[in-house]
């Protein structure tokens, strides 16, 4: 073994590139709010988890997303009785979101397809054994639709 030997060394330079894409901008209801009113006839004890409405939606997105996963998240105030609930104004009355038929967890996104989002609906639910008032009531809730 000899001491003092030179030893090979290489070099190289590296370059990195890519190209950013920026998501296409998608609208829901073309900016409207998106209102679902059960009317003046839901009675206290017709509270019952059957009562649905549809969520009628429309979401919109410009050209562009391919490769890109869009999701839904649905963002508003959880009921402490039902995870898939939004609390009311009505201490123990929510309205349960459905998503095709199954509970829809709040404040979680979901991935979806542009061409055949999820049918969304909404029912009254009240906490168990609770007795409501009558009245008006109402909540305010966020749906999302983005790509990641």
């Amino acid at each position: 073994m000899q001491t003092g030997a030179a030893q090979a060394a290489a070099t190289a330079d590296m370059v990195f590139y890519g190209t950013l894409n920026a998501p296409p901008p998608c609208t829901i209801n073309n900016g409207q709010t998106v209102e679902v009113d059960f009317g003046d006839r839901v009675g206290v004890s017709k509270v019952d988890g059957k009562n649905t409405q549809l969520i009628n939606y429309r979401i919109t997105c410009e050209q562009g997303g391919g490769g890109m996963a869009l999701g839904l998240t649905l963002f508003g105030p959880v009921s402490g009785f039902d995870t898939a609930a939004l609390q009311t104004n009505i201490p123990d009355l929510a309205l349960r979101i459905l998503q095709n038929g199954q509970p829809l967890e709040l404040n979680k996104r979901i991935d979806i397809a542009i061409d055949s989002p999820p049918m969304l609906q909404a029912v009254p639910v009240k906490r168990a054994g609770a007795e409501l008032p009558s009245g008006e009531f109402s909540v305010t809730a966020t749906l999302l639709a983005d790509y990641l």
